[in-house]
């Protein structure tokens, strides 16, 4: 029986079907117009955000509120895409981008080619962060009209080119999108000029003309030419081809033309700017020296000079007597030497040495303990390598160290010469050169060392640097002195210098409450500069103060010469101690924010621990210094790098801003010095009080308000709300629940105290709560 063949069918695949990307006409016409209401949406948010954007940021930690009524024409929505895309993002230029959304929507909508849309939002994203940064030169208004990206991206440009930098940079761009895409050339706009000027001048021409010809006609209409046969109008005359001797006759236009007079139009002149102009001419700068322009800045001869005029002088045994240690050292681990060179400064010779090649830069490093035991010295530093040099350092202190004495870095030409808006003089280098910074570059700093090496020395040389260069006009220091008796002797000058709040006796603050008072009064002071500068459309107070000395700033609008403010606190860590929060977060804001307007802060601490210099602290204090510290620890606490350990104290210290190290020995100035300067200062005509910051009323201080409902806080429901449930009367409460500030919440339970809602203020406790429950409450407030 034969086997049937088993039939076999190869099955066939079908082959997979592709993804398509492409859209039908009903999806193009649904995402057409879902793209064009989002970005109609869009443009509508933004057009609002620039009229209510002030009131509408005030309330974005309750967005997710209904009851909370926006300004926006979009209420919650666009309020906070308005805050994103504008504020946060690329300002008043972001509408190229609603624009561009419903452009999209549009091309979808009627299914037009998309060749040309890639194009439009190639160069619309690209103008759009022009104009964004471009705006950013203009930070009164930067807020809206760059956004925080136009303005960062400017600012960064300004930090590493300058401001002409950055201008040519933008200019550049420009010219590139005008050639580019426009198809601007140098030949189109020179032609188009000569066009322009030709059209001027024919249209000028034939008016004239036309002018005269018409004259003529009316005059000729009226008369007729006389032939010998007849009379013939004129009107006749052009209508017929009479023979030429008709038309000899005829006058011409030049024989006809009448002389025309013409009057150039007068320009205008801004009267603003004639008026500052005059003003200058007439009464010359603004000198806010004036009322003291009979001050005398301190003399040089009221400082000691420790040297008697001797420079440093050059132990030539002990400079071969420890280079041979080194080198004796260096060869116990095979480490061999191609050229040595020693630097004597007043306190620390520095040894450059060049290792022979082959040699790691880490081996050396690592026998810093064993060259300082065959030195037996203390303070043994060796950098390796030294930035920019090439070589390896290794730091020995001197046997006999010399002072460096305030008066010889006050008297040297660099800091005498020193064109700068704060000059400091710290000291002197390993290389006996007068070390001199800007501490309204810095803007901030932060000094740090154990008790005795030297703290409160480097505070008296840095307020004697100001006094010996600015005038009482120019600039104003608040002093923290929790211990006490530090700055008790800068107090002659305090109607010279010093800055105080209203009503209190002592302008040295020593009171840890008066000086939360005094950092919140310092934050007011700060918001109010910064509403000058952007009246006065400028982007720093040495232009605001420049334009106020040109009388370009009227003073009934409220403007003021500022001078500049210099916060000074000799002892940061017992603040924290004892108020904590409430003293890190203002100086937290002042250190961010208050450098363009000229408030500048000296922090000084001799416990450089994390919980005192906390990381809030050390991100918005670029610049320190450093003086001898237990521990390695703490040395990179303060500098985030080791160092301050090795130091030898009474001086020595490291500073840096925020690159590299730099060794340097403080100057010395003695309380009778400082005396002497005081002394001097406060005997010279002063001003009639203290410099007073302005007014600020403390949880501590009660209610100052009366109960006015229209001025209530709109929160105000919601705060007494909170406080009731809670059973718990206090500001930090509504700060945490309700995501407010420390003046708004101190506000609000002012107003809650007037309401009857909560109790008086009673010391560290918190404030009782009057109400029981929440049916009581709106019984309360409905009564009213």
């Amino acid at each position: 029986m034969a086997k049937k063949k088993r039939a076999t069918s190869k099955k066939t695949k079908k082959p997979r079907k592709k993804i398509a990307f492409t859209l039908s006409r009903q999806q193009k016409i649904v995402l057409g117009s879902a793209l064009s209401i989002i970005g109609l949406m869009f443009i509508i948010s933004f057009i609002s955000f620039l009229f209510s954007w002030q009131v509408d940021q005030s309330e974005l930690a309750v967005i997710g509120n209904r009851d909370v009524e926006k300004e926006n024409w979009l209420s919650t929505f666009g309020s906070a895409v308005s805050n994103f895309f504008v504020y946060k993002g690329f300002g008043i230029s972001t509408l190229i981008f609603a624009f561009l959304i419903t452009l999209t929507g549009i091309y979808y909508f009627f299914d037009y080619a998309k060749k040309q849309l890639v194009r439009f939002w190639f160069w619309g994203m690209l103008v759009m962060v022009w104009l964004a940064v471009f705006f950013g030169f203009f930070p009164a208004k930067s807020t809206i009209l760059s956004g925080v990206i136009g303005y960062e991206v400017n600012d960064f440009l300004q930090d590493y080119l300058g401001f002409i930098g950055a201008v040519l940079v933008m200019a550049f761009l420009a010219i590139v999108y005008l050639v580019i895409r426009l198809k601007v050339t140098p030949e189109k706009v020179t032609s188009a000029f000569k066009k322009t000027k030709n059209s001027v001048v024919e249209d000028f021409t034939s008016e004239e003309s036309t002018v005269s010809q018409t004259d003529y006609e009316k005059e000729v209409i009226e008369t007729t030419i006389t032939t010998e046969e007849n009379s013939i109008p004129l009107e006749i005359q052009k209508e017929e081809n009479l023979e030429p001797g008709l038309k000899e006759k005829v006058p011409t236009n030049e024989e006809a033309e009448v002389a025309m007079e013409v009057e150039a139009p007068v320009e205008e002149e801004t009267v603003e700017d004639n008026l500052s102009k005059k003003l200058v001419e007439d009464f010359g700068q603004f000198d806010p020296k004036l009322e003291l322009s009979n001050y005398k800045f301190p003399t040089i001869e009221l400082l000691k000079d420790y040297t008697q005029g001797q420079g440093i002088t050059i132990n030539q045994e002990e400079l071969e007597e420890n280079k041979n240690r080194i080198v004796e050292t260096l060869n116990n681990y095979k480490i061999g030497i191609a050229n040595i060179k020693a630097t004597v400064g007043p306190t620390v010779t520095l040894y450059e040495i060049i290792p022979e090649a082959g040699i790691r830069i880490s081996k050396i490093k690592n026998l810093e303990d064993d060259i300082a035991l065959s030195l037996s010295a203390l303070g043994i530093r060796i950098i390796a390598p030294i930035p920019g040099r090439g070589t390896i350092g290794i730091e020995v202190p001197n046997k006999k160290p010399k002072i460096v004495s305030m008066r010889s870095v006050i008297g040297s030409p660099k800091f005498r010469d020193a064109e700068m808006e704060l000059p400091i003089a710290f000291g002197k280098t390993i290389s006996n050169e007068t070390f001199v910074v800007d501490l309204a570059r810095m803007p901030h700093l932060l000094m740090a060392g154990a008790t005795g090496q030297g703290k409160s020395v480097g505070l008296n040389a840095i307020l004697t640097s100001l006094l010996y260069k600015k005038h009482p006009a120019e600039v104003k220091f608040v002093l923290v002195d929790p211990k006490k008796v530090e700055l008790t002797l800068f107090n002659k000058i305090e109607r010279h210098y010093l800055a105080k709040l209203p009503d209190t006796d002592e302008a040295i603050i020593t009171d840890t409450n008066k000086v939360i008072n005094t950092l919140n009064s310092l934050c007011i002071e700060m918001d109010a500069r910064y509403d000058l500068l952007k009246d006065a459309m400028v982007r720093n107070i040495k232009e605001y103060n420049t334009k106020f000395k040109n009388r370009k700033l009227n003073p009934n609008d409220g403007h003021r010469f500022l001078p500049y403010i210099v916060l000074v606190i000799d002892e940061f860590a017992d603040l924290i101690m004892t108020a904590g929060k409430e003293v890190e977060t203002p100086i937290a804001r002042l250190a961010q924010l208050a450098r363009a307007i000229g408030i500048h802060l000296i922090v000084a601490t001799q416990r450089p621990s994390v919980n005192v210099i906390t990381g809030i602290i050390k991100a918005n204090f670029p610049a320190r210094i450093a003086f001898r510290v237990t521990s390695k620890i703490d040395s990179r606490t303060i500098l985030d790098n080791s160092g301050a350990d090795q130091l030898i104290g009474r001086g020595d210290m490291l500073y840096t801003q925020g690159n590299d190290l730099t060794r340097l020995q403080c100057a010395f100035v003695d309380t009778p010095e400082v005396a002497d300067i005081t002394d001097y200062i406060g005997a010279q005509k002063a001003y009639p009080d203290a410099h007073l910051l302005p007014e600020y009323v403390s949880e501590e201080g009660g209610t100052t308000l009366d109960n006015n409902i229209e001025e209530r806080d709109k929160l105000f429901v919601e705060a007494a709300e909170v406080l009731v449930i809670a059973q718990q009367g206090s500001a930090s409460l509504l700060q945490r629940k309700l995501k407010l500030g420390y003046n708004r919440a101190g506000r609000i339970i002012d107003q809650l105290e007037a309401a009857g809602v909560v109790g008086p203020f009673e010391g560290s406790k918190a404030r009782q709560v009057l109400v029981p429950t929440i049916e009581a409450l709106h019984q309360l407030l409905n009564n009213e």
